[in-house]
């Protein structure tokens, strides 16, 4: 039965959109634990600290936050096969383009599929940064996560990779919460859906790239 559910385009759909609320719910999260680095080094280095510490002592120390990992990893190779499969199945269907283009698709809606190239791309780098410091700049200090993202947001290429990516990352938010909100059966209340997905991408979009501006401006320093 799970087998005939995935081979289905609804059931690849309802994937797609399950996986991708866990990692909206995830990135909400993410989003308000980086604006704590505005309240200076010590809270924005126990934050870091505590996120290895949840559940103990019945976890063990960075298990949880391995857990966490787990389901993210899970949940982007279930979105991007979906994605792939999905957008394969369609130009099976329709080898040709479209003569006219459809005036009432959006950008964020054109630009799906290359929001999600950048995003998976941008996800590669910044765990090559900040997790693992192999393409660190400054020289990565293990232990001192604040120091480690001022060192990033420090460069020009380090801010422009970011910047790039969350824009890319609000225009994905934007069409994609209303796609899964559609996929799931919520789909009575259209305009209310999009206000919703609109404010989400908004709020992701400024809060995430509220950190690597307060760097620059020196506000985090």
């Amino acid at each position: 039965m799970a087998r005939t559910v995935w081979d289905s385009s609804v059931g690849k759909k309802t994937v797609m959109a399950v996986s991708g609320l866990i990692m909206l719910l995830y990135l909400v999260v993410h989003m308000i634990g980086n604006l704590k680095i505005f309240f200076g080094a010590g809270e924005f280095n126990h934050y870091a600290h505590w996120l290895r510490t949840v559940g103990e002592p019945f976890m063990h120390y960075e298990w949880t936050l391995w857990l966490i990992r787990i389901v993210l990893v899970l949940a982007v190779v279930a979105h991007a096969t979906s994605a792939y499969q999905l957008s394969r199945r369609d130009i099976r269907a329709r080898p040709s383009k479209y003569v006219h283009r459809r005036p009432r698709a959006s950008y964020a809606t054109r630009t799906m599929r290359w929001g999600g190239i950048i995003l998976g791309l941008f996800i590669v780098w910044h765990l090559l940064d900040l997790t693992t410091g192999t393409v660190h700049s400054g020289g990565f200090q293990e232990g001192h996560p604040y120091q480690n993202v001022v060192d990033t947001f420090s460069t020009w290429y380090g801010n422009v990779i970011y910047i790039v990516a969350m824009l890319a990352l609000g225009l994905h938010v934007r069409h994609g919460f209303w796609s899964a909100a559609q996929t799931l059966g919520v789909g009575t209340r259209d305009r209310a859906l999009k206000t919703v997905a609109n404010v989400l991408a908004l709020l992701l979009t400024a809060g995430f790239i509220a950190v690597p501006v307060g760097v620059m401006t020196g506000v985090v320093s």
